[in-house]
């Protein structure tokens, strides 16, 4: 039984839907690992070391185990970092004993996972470096479908904050949402009418903030600003609501961003455009 979870995301489903997908089940000719099969003994044995070849942060162990213990329930393993502990070139993450066939075919999923995971960890702990202990940094909803839970999980091992999870837990006021309304104030207005608990208005102009503040705005985008307006912008909020700087964000821009003054800085890159990881895993026959 598998005691690692992330709200809203079932492991299990991922899991056997992973290992089917790469094993061809309900395909003609599949639902087996055909190279292990015919290459491996049923009842050999392997050890296994997991390893990082660069500095990452780390995130994706436990699934990445997951995977291991699906095939063989008798798997030994032990994890030998925390989620989001920063690691060196070389660090050993996990050690792994048990059949041979299942090791291998769980592999490519395992490693495709926690390579993933610890790419988008990376590329959070970097931004957040870069800001200095300034603002929060917040992730946004480009992400792969299918994925986003696993992804924001590896944005808060990095170090950041979670954005609204969809369309469903806050209300995002947008430009287009805002050109159909008629204006800041009344799209604000309409989702207070509504009841929604938390709103968010995005604005690209100065002249829109105290209009979306009156509307009753609970959280200021504040699009595509630099850092000189964005501090005009901060300003002008006095602290009211929480602001949040987005829109051409990237390492050499996010230290003034988050200098500025802003509560938070969201950057969709995260989750969007991290590369993956450098993990390795090696096999010792037993």
């Amino acid at each position: 039984m598998n005691t690692f979870s992330i709200p809203g995301f079932d492991l299990d489903a991922f899991i056997a839907a992973t290992l089917a997908e790469d094993l061809g089940v309900g395909l003609p000719g599949g639902g087996h690992d055909v190279t292990s099969e015919s290459v491996i003994e049923a009842e050999a044995r392997f050890s296994g070391v997991m390893d990082s070849r660069d500095a990452i942060t780390v995130a994706g162990l436990p699934i990445a185990a997951a995977f291991f213990r699906k095939l063989d329930p008798a798997m030994e393993i032990k994890i030998l970092v925390e989620e989001g502990a920063r690691v060196s070139p070389g660090a050993d993450l996990m050690r792994l004993t048990g059949n041979a066939r299942a090791m291998l075919t769980a592999e490519r999923s395992a490693l495709n996972t926690a390579q993933h995971l610890s790419g988008i960890a990376t590329m959070t702990r970097e931004y957040v470096d870069a800001m200095g202990g300034h603002a929060t940094l917040l992730d946004t909803r480009k992400t792969i479908p299918g994925l986003r839970h696993l992804e924001k999980y590896a944005t808060r091992m990095g170090g950041a904050m979670n954005h609204r999870m969809g369309l469903w837990d806050a209300a995002m006021i947008k430009d287009n949402h805002v050109l159909v309304a008629g204006g800041v104030g009344p799209a604000v207005a309409r989702a207070r009418e509504a009841g929604v608990a938390r709103i968010i208005c995005e604005v690209d102009h100065l002249e829109q903030i105290e209009p979306a503040l009156d509307a009753g705005a609970h959280h200021l985008l504040l699009d595509n600003m630099g850092p000189d307006m964005l501090r005009e912008a901060v300003a002008i909020v006095a602290g009211r609501v929480p602001t949040e700087a987005s829109g051409g964000v990237n390492l050499k821009t996010i230290g003034a961003i988050a200098a500025s003054g802003v509560t938070y800085v969201s950057v969709g890159r995260l989750t969007q455009s991290a590369p993956a990881a450098d993990i390795g895993l090696d096999f010792t026959p037993l």
